[in-house]
This record gives C-alpha cells, sequence and structure tokens, in this order.
C-alpha cells in the first residue's frame, strides 16, 4: 500500500483522491494523476474500476470524464431499475418453468398406465444391482448428472456400460460440474466416454445425482446434500416424467465437453480469507459482520472486496457474485458425493 502525501491508504480514500485530482484538472491523463498520489498500478486500476463502478468516471482511458455526483446518482438508480426489472422477468421466467413442470406432474396422474412405483433402498449392493440391469433393460435411452467425480474403482466399469449401451443403440448422456472436469484423471474418463459415444455437458451447478431411464426408471438420493442417505428407486412414466423435464432443463444450460470456455479469471489466485468472505457475502452477511467472524477491520474487508474484485475481472460487487456464482466459487465444501455410499455411478 503506498503512503503519499495525501494520506491515502484505503481504497475508497484513494478512489476519492482520484476522482477529486481529475475533476480539478479535466482532461489530465489517469496515469498522470495517479502518479502524484503515488498510486501503484493496482491501487490505480481499483481505483479507477471502483469510480467506473460508482458512475463517477465514464471508464474509459487514458483520459476519463469526470461526472458530476448527482448525475452518477441519476445514473446509479437507472442501472438499479433495469437491475431490478431483468430480476423480474428472471423470476417470471422460472415461475414459468416451474408451472410447466408442475403440469407435467399433475397430467400424469391423470392418465391411464401412468401408475408409479417409489422404494426406498438404502443397500450399495442393491443400487449397483439396479444399474447392471439398467444397462440390460434400458430400450432408448440413459441420463445422468453427478455432483462429485467417479472413483477411480468405477470408471472402467462405467466405460463397460457405456460400451454396451452404445452397442445397443441407447443414447446416453451425462452431466458433471465444470469443477469435475478440470480434474486430469476425470477429463481423461471423460474424454474416453465421448470417445464411445456417450454425450457428454458441464453445468456450473448440478443440483444432485440422477439416473433415469427411458421415462420409467429414476434412481435419486433422499437428500441431495448427505452422501450416506438412501436412495429413492422410482419407476413409472407418471413421476419419471418430472424428473426428465428437470434433467433437460439442466441440459440445455450446460455446456458440451470439449468445447471452448468462457475466457476470463477463474478464481484461482483468491485466498482462504477471500474465498471465505466471498461466500459469506453471498449469504446475505453484511460486511460488519463479516469483518467480525474474520477478526478484521472494515477497512480489511474493503480491502479484500476490492481484491476479489480485481482477481475475478469485476467491475462492481454484483458482477463478483455473478461471476463467483458462474465459476462455482461459492458452492459448499463437502458437497454430496454419491446416491448411498459408496458412489454409485451409472
Amino acid at each position: 500500500m503506498s503512503k503519499n502525501a495525501a494520506g491515502v491508504r484505503t481504497g475508497g480514500e484513494q478512489a476519492l483522491a482520484l476522482y477529486q485530482a481529475l475533476r480539478a484538472a479535466p482532461g489530465t491523463p489517469l496515469a498522470e494523476a495517479a502518479r502524484a498520489l503515488q498510486l501503484t498500478d493496482a491501487e490505480q486500476q481499483r481505483a479507477h474500476a471502483e469510480l467506473t463502478d460508482l458512475g463517477l468516471v465514464d471508464g474509459s482511458t487514458p483520459a476519463p470524464q469526470v461526472v458530476a455526483p448527482d448525475v452518477a446518482l441519476v445514473g446509479l438508480l437507472r442501472h438499479e431499475r433495469d437491475r431490478l426489472e431483468s430480476r423480474l422477468a428472471e423470476t417470471s421466467r422460472a415461475h414459468t418453468a416451474l408451472e410447466a413442470l408442475a403440469g407435467t406432474f399433475l397430467r400424469a396422474r391423470t392418465e391411464p398406465g401412468s401408475e408409479v412405483e417409489v422404494e426406498i433402498v438404502g443397500d450399495p449392493e442393491r443400487i449397483r444391482r439396479e444399474l447392471d440391469d439398467l444397462t440390460k433393460t434400458a430400450r432408448e435411452s440413459v441420463h445422468s448428472m453427478a455432483t462429485g467425480s467417479v472413483r477411480r474403482e468405477e470408471m472402467a466399469l462405467e466405460l463397460d456400460r457405456d460400451r454396451e449401451r452404445v452397442a445397443r443403440g441407447i443414447r446416453v448422456q451425462a452431466m458433471y460440474s465444470h469443477r469435475v472436469g478440470q480434474v486430469p484423471e476425470m477429463d481423461q474418463h471423460l474424454a474416453a466416454r465421448t470417445a464411445l459415444g456417450a454425450e457428454i455437458r458441464l453445468c456450473s451447478v448440478v443440483p444432485m445425482n440422477m439416473v433415469l431411464a427411458d421415462e420409467r426408471f429414476a434412481l435419486l438420493p433422499t437428500d441431495p446434500r448427505n452422501p450416506d442417505s438412501p436412495a429413492i428407486l422410482a419407476r413409472g412414466p407418471g413421476l419419471v416424467r418430472v424428473y426428465r423435464a428437470l434433467y433437460a432443463y439442466c441440459w440445455q444450460a450446460a455446456t458440451p465437453y470439449g468445447d471452448q470456455e468462457p475466457e476470463g479469471n477463474d478464481g484461482d489466485g483468491l485466498t482462504e480469507q477471500q474465498r471465505t468472505m466471498l461466500r459469506m457475502l453471498a449469504s446475505g452477511i453484511k460486511d460488519e459482520q463479516v469483518a467480525r467472524t474474520l477478526g478484521v477491520s472494515l477497512r480489511t474487508v474493503s480491502r479484500l472486496i476490492s481484491e476479489v474484485m480485481q482477481e475475478l475481472g469485476a467491475a462492481s460487487r454484483f458482477e463478483a457474485g455473478v461471476t463467483a456464482a458462474r465459476l462455482g466459487l461459492l458452492d459448499g465444501e463437502g458437497g454430496p458425493e454419491g446416491l448411498g455410499a459408496p458412489q454409485i455411478t451409472a
């Protein structure tokens, strides 16, 4: 942190000093004003990003245009209004999707032959037998999603199942998280599945472990957050169609394996303290509580936020949150690893 004549120390104070300098001498290059304040390159970038986020400068370089505070306030209010309207539109779309899912379920209950059979299974060997039988009895398709990596001892078995299913003309689809796809051993496994003819996609968030076959079989956990929970074994189109609709929704949002992922920072440079703070803020905890929990000052929390924004390439806290969610940085640690113990693969 620089120690200049103006006594600038915190990120907010640096941004204020830079704003005052630019406003006092319109047309002054950003780098020149920062040098006069003895700001480092990193401090200049953070201060410029903060001023841009507040709408006090237009974000251009090398000589940004300074915006009067009252004009910037109007712009922020307009931005907030647009953001709220966008959120309302997203909520409306989600509500429509839920109505469609509910409608599918309600219609299924009135259709002839839509009876369902639901069983709770806690025996891992029984689950394995069901999955082996599934390979022999599936007629059209097998869909699966997994929250974690496939265990090494299960990889060969999964490839054998893929080989047999594809040879019988069965469509095989599987979903994993982007983080799983970054594990070298899993990356090789996914490449091998793809080479056999399985369709693989990666997405930011996988809601639960799930295996579906045709429109008559579903296997999923009773508690998606507990890897030791028993599994739900459901048969019959009336209920399986609902899970198929959920699967199709997640599949459309996923990226085909092997496609180029969006460029940008991946958050690997974040410290454990920064990651902890990011998860706390995302859960709605105020800055003051974050400071008390971490045992640091509010100024330190502000500094950590600025560093996180810079690491994620975000111009605002909101954008940092969206980016963190997309990268899976907000995922809980120790998430569910299987449909009961041990983990079961399709």
